[in-house]
């Protein structure tokens, strides 16, 4: 990535620059990705097999994850959350300084968040709303993910110039790699990157024990390819923040795609860390950063420098409540919105063969986008 001019994040208050206008760009971007979480990939399903019956399986493997090594559209979806978190950083720092507050209300607020981010996490997918401490786990949900990139990213933007933060993504994920690839296992030696035999998987259950969800994602040294994500974020979220003209933070953003790209490539092809998102490899980070930075610069580009806007309103209403989104689909909606579009649709659906699905598919993300859009109107947002 190309490096920017760098600024001190907090600045004396007669040099202090003003902040710049929320990006409508980002929080489309957002609501785009968590489209797919809450209805998109079940609809995306049900509106091919309209035309298509079978699916093929091509098609419906990039809405499944690989067992261990390879890389669908479908593993694209929670690094660009992550990601984004990292966009909007700067941004949100930059606001909080010029509103006077100091580090110390900033370290309360980092620490506040990333803990109500993991309350959030493990009631989605850990089993804490069935109150059974032998069903806990520390399962490296989406939220949890976010809140220990986020916890890590943060902490190094306030004590490093941007230049640190571009070194400490290096430092993160070749120290993941050789962790990894050189550090022995008992009874296996170095080297060993299987899906339960690796050295993230071997720490996780001597630290969790029966606690730890091994069918996920490894946890703990998986933090360290977390942080680097939301800080490769960070270093777009600086971009949009600068003073370059916008075609030219166009330009650096695909530039920063293509040598992710490569960047991802190279690490798996010779250094021996192939893509996996289980244990969020070093070369899956820059390969993911890569479709992540391009998608970026589609969204940026169209609605933010072209100023086509309208159609995106769909998804800035997702986006601008996606922690909302997120656990109301995941904590009562998964059941209690299919059961409702059942009751406004279900009739006519099961008419209407093929499209019936589709259209109970549809319904069902309807129900949910419209709570949103209520809320959108009425200005409610949930801020963690």
């Amino acid at each position: 990535m190309i490096a920017l001019e760098e600024k001190p994040l907090i600045q004396p208050a007669a040099h202090r620059r003003v902040a710049s206008p929320r990006l409508m760009s980002v929080d489309a971007l957002r609501g785009f990705d968590m489209f797919w979480i809450v209805g998109g990939r079940a609809a995306a399903l049900a509106a091919v097999a309209l035309f298509i019956h079978p699916l093929p399986r091509w098609f419906e493997s990039q809405f499944e994850h690989p067992q261990w090594v390879g890389f669908t559209f479908w593993d694209l979806i929670m690094p660009t959350f992550l990601f984004l978190v990292g966009v909007s950083l700067p941004l949100a720092f930059a606001k909080r300084m010029e509103q006077g507050q100091i580090r110390g209300q900033l370290y309360f607020k980092i620490v506040r968040r990333t803990l109500l981010l993991i309350l959030f996490g493990t009631m989605a997918s850990g089993h804490l709303l069935e109150y059974d401490l032998s069903k806990l786990c520390l399962s490296n949900d989406t939220l949890e993910a976010i809140a220990c990139g986020y916890l890590v990213a943060s902490i190094v933007m306030l004590n490093l110039p941007i230049a640190g933060q571009a070194i400490t993504i290096g430092v993160l994920l070749v120290g993941y790699w050789l962790l990894m690839s050189f550090v022995p296992i008992p009874g296996h030696g170095a080297g060993v990157i299987e899906p339960h035999t690796n050295v993230a998987t071997y720490l996780d259950s001597l630290i969790m024990g029966s606690h730890n969800n091994t069918e996920s994602y490894t946890g703990f040294l998986t933090i360290m390819g977390y942080a680097a994500t939301v800080l490769i974020g960070v270093m777009a979220g600086h971009l949009l923040r600068s003073g370059l003209r916008p075609l030219a933070k166009v330009a650096v953003l695909v530039l920063s795609s293509l040598g992710c790209f490569i960047g991802g490539w190279l690490w798996a092809t010779y250094l021996g860390f192939p893509i996996i998102k289980h244990c969020w490899s070093s070369s899956y980070v820059l390969w993911a950063a890569g479709w992540t930075f391009l998608l970026l610069t589609v969204f940026y580009t169209v609605i933010d420098v072209w100023g086509w806007r309208r159609w995106a309103f769909p998804c800035v209403v997702i986006g601008m409540n996606a922690i909302t989104a997120y656990m109301i689909f995941n904590v009562i909606g998964r059941r209690t919105f299919p059961m409702i579009a059942d009751i406004l649709v279900g009739g006519l659906a099961w008419r209407l063969g093929y499209f019936g699905d589709f259209l109970l598919t549809l319904a069902t993300f309807l129900v949910l986008w419209l709570v949103l859009l209520h809320l959108y109107r009425q200005k409610i947002f949930l801020r963690v």
